[in-house]
């Protein structure tokens, strides 16, 4: 499978799907039009082991809603996520049985060299 999860608002994801193209036979999802499933995120976790992983702690929300003062659990990190797609560090890029998640110059850099080789 290849596939981006992302948000087409986001001027990150955007820039960094520009820098990963040529993209054939990838399938995009806006992750804002099209909401994630428990079978996406479940997936997303077999492939990261960790739904904290996953999880941005970036978010308006996450601030908003004083989460840092919690002691989060990895189903608190999943409901979250699938409750508000702004819970998702994004992109989430798949190609096979990996997973790139988030932006940092790193994950962009493994993401590339995964889908170009």
């Amino acid at each position: 499978m290849k596939k981006i999860y992302h948000l087409s608002s986001c001027s990150t994801c955007q820039r960094i799907i520009k820098e990963l193209q040529p993209l054939n036979d990838f399938v995009f999802q806006d992750i804002k039009s099209e909401f994630i499933t428990t079978a996406q995120i479940e997936e997303m976790h077999g492939l990261s082991q960790n739904y904290e992983a996953l999880f941005s702690k970036r978010a308006i929300l996450y601030r908003e809603r004083n989460l840092k003062e919690r002691n989060l659990t990895e189903n608190d990190f999943k409901a979250l996520i699938l409750e508000q797609y702004t819970f998702l560090k994004r992109p989430v890029i798949i190609v096979d049985n990996h997973i790139f998640i988030g932006n940092s110059k790193k994950v962009v850099a493994a993401a590339k060299k995964a889908i170009h080789q």
